[in-house]
């Protein structure tokens, strides 16, 4: 990547979408300076955590000359983790995805096709991104979802390709997708019992889910994850029964503390925060052994012996993760996010629809990463904040 030059094209872009400030300039710079030595600061609950910038390396350790430039922002975060929604449309209307009265969904015309979702996914593998999720509304429903995975898993350079589903229609179609390079399954399920799901999901299927988890397992996924948002008063009563799954099955439980989106009528009463949810654990199992993380992961991991499987707790209201965040969002319409909390958005389709070529989309990629803040606003800030509701971000 070219550096970010005063008066440049990227220069203007950057000002023109706002957000950008000229007289941090030298922050950004300094990347692309031969001889240079600073620090990146990002605050992670009352810590700074410093990232050494030197030489002819990013604070990363990616070289300067490198198209991974284009995804490092200006507090030294490496963002090798590409979420893409597939669609808005989804099987289920989860309260805390999908507001009560639905949502207005984005014209078929308007949506990426295969060949752009490939296109830009490459794009971003050849500038350092190594696992790409693919998520929804519901991944599964799209037709092409085979395809799309094959090729995909087919980018040199990328590691994994991930899918997040809501695991109605997976069993049956797991084989094939596993075959098309599909290699991490995370199952989305907020309750073993029968009636509460369909109470949450407005919608039966929750054998249908339980059949889509053990076929993973058959299939040799090791760990499948099973994404579970702890709502009090709803699910907080079966996080043992959940951690007891792991007792004899090589799953991942992931408590997930419930976050406000669009619609979701989120309110703290409903929020069970990790502490409060390890609490519940360390009293019911004893031999709990926190698992070193890695400083990109969003979740604390636990091990509990005896057991096969692990849990783990994703606490983004109460201890944040932004410090290592190496995440960013291809949305369905072809917008592109930065943060799964932030309103800001970039067109992408719009674009490449007019023809753009691979270096002015990799400029607006670029201008769009040196725009992610330092972290996400709190908690009470988010729930009036204006975002999409779940189903259009993508889970």
């Amino acid at each position: 990547m070219r550096p970010l030059v005063r008066g440049s094209f990227r220069w203007k872009l950057c000002l023109s979408r706002g957000g950008f400030n000229p007289n941090n300039f030298g922050a950004i710079s300094r990347f692309h300076s031969v001889n240079c030595n600073a620090k990146a600061f990002v605050a992670d609950n009352q810590k700074e955590k410093s990232v050494l910038v030197s030489g002819d390396m990013l604070s990363s350790g990616v070289p300067k000359d490198s198209p991974s430039n284009m995804l490092v922002d200006t507090f030294g975060r490496f963002h090798t983790y590409l979420r893409i929604s597939l669609t808005e449309r989804c099987n289920l209307r989860c309260q805390y995805c999908m507001p009560a009265d639905g949502v207005d969904l984005t014209p078929n015309p308007k949506l990426l096709t295969h060949s752009e979702i490939v296109r830009l996914a490459n794009l971003f593998v050849t500038a350092g991104v190594d696992k790409i999720r693919l998520t929804g509304g519901e991944p599964t429903i799209r037709k092409d979802l085979e395809d799309i995975c094959l090729q995909l898993s087919q980018l040199e350079g990328l590691k994994t390709l991930a899918m997040t589903t809501n695991g109605i229609t997976l069993a049956r179609k797991l084989v094939r997708l596993k075959d098309c390079g599909l290699n991490l399954v995370n199952i989305s399920l907020d309750t073993l019992v029968p009636e509460k799901f369909e109470f949450m999901t407005r919608r039966k299927g929750h054998e249908r889910v339980m059949e889509s988890i053990d076929a993973a397992i058959d299939l040799g996924y090791n760990p499948v994850k099973v994404n579970c948002v702890v709502m009090r008063g709803f699910n907080d009563d079966e996080i043992c029964d959940f951690v007891e799954m792991t007792r004899e099955k090589p799953i991942n439980v992931r408590f997930i503390e419930f976050m406000p989106f669009d619609g979701n009528v989120w309110n703290v009463k409903k929020l069970v925060p990790y502490k409060e949810m390890l609490d519940v654990v360390v009293k019911r199992f004893t031999g709990l052994q926190r698992i070193l993380d890695h400083p990109t992961e969003t979740a604390k991991n636990f091990r509990i012996d005896g057991h096969q499987g692990t849990v783990s707790f994703i606490t983004s209201m109460t201890e944040h993760f932004c410090a290592g965040c190496n995440r960013l969002r291809l949305l369905a319409d072809g917008n592109f996010k930065v943060c799964l909390f932030g309103p800001s958005e970039v067109s992408l389709r719009a674009p490449l629809r007019r023809g753009a070529d691979d270096d002015e989309l990799r400029e607006i990629i670029q201008c769009a990463v040196r725009r992610k803040k330092a972290s996400h606003a709190g908690m009470f800030d988010l729930a009036k904040t204006p975002n999409r509701p779940m189903i259009h971000i993508g889970g």
